[in-house]
């Protein structure tokens, strides 16, 4: 009997060690980064339904900006939400950080999208960030 029991502990202990999932201690880190897609050009992924509706809908044509003043109201957009972010300000709304470089190239694309993100969020939660009002949000 005590050899019966040994057998089984053998024999149970590995594989509950296997079932047990171990805690991550680490957190993960949420960070929005910009990926290339098949065609080689930078793409921003924005999982809010309604973000497409504005896009289409709402927001100012692409060709009404000009990629410099993109890049330039983006480079101290990010700085804003970033810090916001860190302070836990609006956590019920910025929910990552954005992992953005001014020296790369995103393309206007790119760059058209990210502002967008920025205006949608004062559109739809009425979040003031510095420089963005009401003649960004309509057409």
């Amino acid at each position: 009997m005590k050899n019966l029991i040994t057998i089984l502990f053998l024999v149970l202990v590995p594989f509950s060690s296997f079932a047990q999932t171990t805690p991550k201690n680490e957190k993960e880190d949420p960070v929005m980064k910009p990926e290339r897609n098949d065609d080689g050009e930078w793409n921003l992924t924005v999982i809010d339904t309604e973000f497409d509706y504005f896009i289409n809908s709402i927001a100012r044509p692409m060709n009404q900006y000009p990629e410099s003043y993109l890049k330039s109201r983006n480079t101290s957009l990010v700085n804003i939400w970033n810090s916001y972010f860190r302070s836990g300000k609006y956590r019920n709304i910025i929910e990552s950080l954005i992992d953005y470089d001014p020296q790369k190239n995103y393309g206007i694309k790119f760059e058209y999208k990210l502002f967008q993100v920025f205006v949608y969020v004062y559109w739809k939660y009425n979040l003031k960030l510095s420089g963005i009002d009401a003649s960004d949000t309509f057409r």
